[in-house]
């Protein structure tokens, strides 16, 4: 796909790569092994690729989201429902106090971080992971 795309992107001078991986990528959990050792391997190579384009214009960038409210996550909290007999709403805030920000992300505000991450005044970004986690990334870098 890339020798396909970014060759018309470079002549073009302008171009946006925007992969949506997972938090997993920098904190890897054991249930989700085989996910974050995929993932990575994505960030890793489009890592590797952002150097040669950005000169022409083109951005690749990583974002990496952590418990959105979406329909995976309803689906998580009613397993958690059905397997520790407890109420969805108890579920679901379980969720959210794992979060830093106390809530589950809105999909409209992930929606414009890929937006602005698309734009033209993200040009000056590339190679970049970029948590939307709610604050709950541990590390420094």
């Amino acid at each position: 796909l890339l020798r396909a795309v970014l060759p018309g992107m470079k002549a073009r001078g302008w171009g946006r790569i925007v992969n949506i991986t997972s938090a997993m990528v920098t904190s890897p959990r054991e249930v989700m092994i085989s996910s974050a050792g995929a993932r990575a391997g994505l960030t890793a190579s489009m890592k590797a690729a952002s150097f040669d384009v950005v000169a022409h214009g083109v951005t690749i960038n990583n974002l990496l989201p952590e418990r959105f409210a979406t329909q995976r996550q309803i689906d998580n909290a009613n397993r958690d429902v059905a397997r520790r007999h407890i109420t969805f709403e108890e579920a679901w805030e379980e969720q959210a106090r794992s979060i830093a920000a106390g809530r589950h992300g809105r999909p409209e505000e992930f929606g414009a971080t890929c937006a602005f991450v698309c734009s033209v005044h993200a040009s000056f970004m590339s190679g970049m992971n970029i948590h939307l986690d709610g604050g709950s990334y541990p590390g420094l870098v």
